[in-house]
């Protein structure tokens, strides 16, 4: 069992209904390592870093975020609680380790909170996963919600289309969102749905609602940090900001680095013992 511990917690699930309330933006980014969450917690705004089953994607190359085991999200959450101080960490529970199983559900959710001593789990879906829900929650462990495009169904869907756009899905989107708040979630995510639906369960429900491509009328954004630094240049959705081009950044600088040792002037006087 890991040793890791977290002292201080600056932002709690009180503090987010808070933010809510008083009509605070949340920010939320995700993170998979500790160098990254060094920096990260040290940018002081972050509200939530989110330890996604996306690190599928980003840290191992696969194309859905569906072969995360439990193990390795306890790895990931490891490292960044190690970093983390002052934002709330959330962990996603992987897929097979909650859906149509509450007692393993609860397992799992107890594993990554007891080794990784993050603050928090997330799930993807409504009323199919509430018995999941509903026994994490009653072992005193905070659960944060996700609907609309939920990546472990990608298989059901078959595309990263907008998600709820007829009125039959927006219908049930509201009423799942409705029913995990009932049943005591404390934030919510909506994924890529319409901009409308999205500021219209944020009206409705009195937890926040965290969005990505759910537009401006959420509660808070989140996005996959390797996204908006420019690091992952081959997606490209609508609702992704760039807010950096580290890309070409690194390309730069290995060139560079190359380019020194090569040529021997790499390491010079200075930089010998």
């Amino acid at each position: 069992m890991s040793s890791v511990t977290r002292k201080n917690r600056v932002i709690t699930t009180r503090k987010l209904i808070e933010m809510k309330r008083n009509g605070e933006k949340i920010a939320m980014l995700t993170v998979y390592d500790y160098t990254m969450a060094t920096i990260m917690d040290e940018a002081h705004g972050i509200d939530i870093v989110l330890v996604g089953d996306s690190a599928a994607n980003i840290m191992a190359g696969h194309e859905t975020t569906l072969p995360m085991t439990l193990d390795q999200m306890i790895y990931h959450a490891q490292s960044v609680v190690r970093a983390i101080k002052n934002p709330m960490v959330v962990v996603d529970l992987p897929f097979g380790s909650y859906q149509g199983n509450s007692k393993e559900a609860l397992v799992s959710a107890i594993r990554i909170m007891k080794e990784s001593a993050a603050d928090a789990v997330k799930l993807e879906g409504g009323e199919e996963i509430l018995d999941s829900v509903r026994r994490i929650l009653s072992a005193g462990i905070p659960v944060m919600g996700h609907l609309g495009l939920m990546p472990q169904s990608i298989n059901k869907y078959g595309t990263f289309a907008v998600r709820a756009t007829d009125d039959r899905e927006a219908e049930k989107l509201l009423r799942d969102a409705e029913l995990l708040e009932k049943e005591g979630c404390f934030a919510l995510v909506l994924e890529k749905i319409p901009a409308s639906l999205g500021a219209d369960v944020a009206k409705k429900l009195q937890i926040p609602v965290i969005g990505i491509g759910a537009g401006a009328g959420v509660d808070g954004q989140v996005l996959v940090s390797h996204d908006m630094l420019g690091m992952n240049t081959d997606f490209s959705p609508r609702f992704l900001r760039r807010y950096a081009n580290l890309k070409d950044n690194m390309l730069e600088a290995f060139s560079n680095y190359i380019k020194d040792v090569k040529s021997g002037q790499f390491p010079n006087k200075n930089e010998e013992y």
